[in-house]
């Protein structure tokens, strides 16, 4: 017991010095290391850092992580997804708040192509917001679309949050990536009709527009977004048909990245060097983090954690649904101030067990998780993605104003996990053909 209590105290000690804005990798080190040593020896608190990190960055999964990035960088930086709200403008402009779903399904577009939430909120926050501001939409509807459809890029394959997730939990990375895409695609249609419902019964939220468009030109746009598809369609069909593991995979996406802004002219020096250097900053940011959350597990481990809530699951007769609510709170709250992937990577230690002790579906927990840090995205106080949006839009609108329109996103949200929780088959369907 006494045990028990050294691992709950690192706990407190963890969430105090990220309250202090202590980087999320340290805290978790310092506490991993202060708690081997006070269990075992401060020799083998030094042994666990001398091996652990390594044994990590070892890990032959996790190399889908850097491809990934790469993949995500290549695309953002060469433009290759910037056809993409152009098409959907032209097709879309028609229903109401037509703008708005354009930039709704064409974030989830780049979303697939960049595997990044950020990017992609930033992305379309360049194109698409002072679009719909020029037309009179308005201003809380317009950013809070872009900042909420940025969050697909959790979701929808390649996503890194995924990639990490599939490791920890010793699952099949392909299939966490595949279970993705219905739940995604389900956001993404509820934030549409949501949009397509408020701008009809408020029609001064989206004027209507008028676009001087020939059938031709609606083709025309429509064709230059090939090779965005292409893209997402080689890295999801690999993977869906078994061809490539994940690793592979963001290797071929990678490739073909390069590929399509070699042959579209886009591929110059300064391309490639930022790609790289984004590409090898994030990944050392990710891992960074994750090594923490690996000395953490340790810790817990001989801390006897696993074992004492797989114990008390058996002795509570504690139920699916009663886990889910403690998740659904605990994420929730700790996605108003954590950042997204830290925040998986901290309670995964502490639920894992758990998990198991009920035989809960690994994959299907793994888009329960995965949805709950996109919804921390959106939450204040630490929004991220809104906070991305102001950073492009500057002064244009206040932030009060954005994270007042993603209320209404954030409602969809939760219509969303009901959905998900109450019919796993939904995450499930399409792993269950691989």
């Amino acid at each position: 017991m006494t045990d028990l209590y050294v691992a709950g105290g690192g706990i407190v000690l963890a969430m105090i010095l990220l309250a202090m804005r202590v980087p999320i990798g340290v805290a978790l080190g310092l506490v991993s290391f202060g708690g081997i040593a006070l269990l075992r020896s401060p020799k083998a608190a030094l042994e666990a850092f001398g091996t652990l990190p390594f044994d990590f960055a070892a890990s032959w999964s996790l190399s889908a992580v850097p491809m990934f990035v790469l993949m995500g960088a290549v695309t953002y930086h060469s433009g290759l997804t910037s056809k993409l709200y152009d098409a959907a403008r032209v097709w879309l402009y028609r229903v109401p708040g037509g703008l708005a779903v354009a930039s709704n399904f064409a974030s989830a577009g780049f979303a697939a192509a960049s595997g990044s939430s950020l990017a992609t909120s930033a992305a379309m926050s360049k194109v698409a917001v002072p679009e719909m501001l020029k037309f009179g939409y308005d201003r809380g509807l317009a950013t809070a679309t872009v900042a909420a459809s940025g969050t697909l890029g959790a979701l929808i394959p390649p996503s890194i949050a995924f990639v990490i997730y599939g490791w920890y939990t010793e699952q099949s990375v392909p299939k966490l990536l595949i279970a993705g895409i219905l739940p995604g695609l389900l956001t993404a249609v509820a934030y549409s009709a949501m949009i397509i419902l408020r701008c009809t019964l408020k029609p001064r939220l989206a004027p209507r527009i008028t676009l001087e468009v020939s059938r031709r030109e609606r083709w025309r746009k429509l064709n230059s977004v090939w090779p965005t598809l292409f893209l997402i369609g080689g890295v999801i069909g690999g993977m869906y048909g078994g061809l490539t593991t994940a690793s592979e995979a963001g290797a071929f996406g990678a490739f073909l990245a390069f590929v399509i802004a070699g042959v579209q002219g886009r591929l110059s020096k300064k391309v490639i060097f930022n790609s790289i250097a984004e590409a090898v900053a994030t990944t050392a940011s990710i891992l960074f983090i994750a090594i923490g959350a690996v000395m953490l597990t340790r810790f817990l481990a001989l801390a006897g954690v696993p074992i004492f809530m797989s114990e008390l699951v058996s002795s509570w007769n504690t139920s699916v649904i009663s886990i889910i609510i403690l998740l659904s709170v605990v994420y929730l709250i700790l996605g108003m101030f954590l950042d997204p992937m830290g925040l998986m990577l901290i309670t995964l230690p502490i639920f894992l067990p758990t998990f198991k002790a009920l035989g809960i579906d690994l994959i299907w927990m793994g888009v329960i998780i995965v949805k709950y840090i996109e919804i921390g995205l959106l939450t204040p106080p630490v929004g991220l993605n809104a906070y991305v949006v102001k950073s492009v839009i500057g002064d244009a609108v206040g932030l009060g104003t954005i994270f007042r329109g993603l209320l209404w996103f954030l409602a969809c949200e939760a219509v969303v996990m009901v959905l998900l929780i109450g019919f796993p088959s939904i995450s499930l369907f399409l792993p269950g053909f691989m």
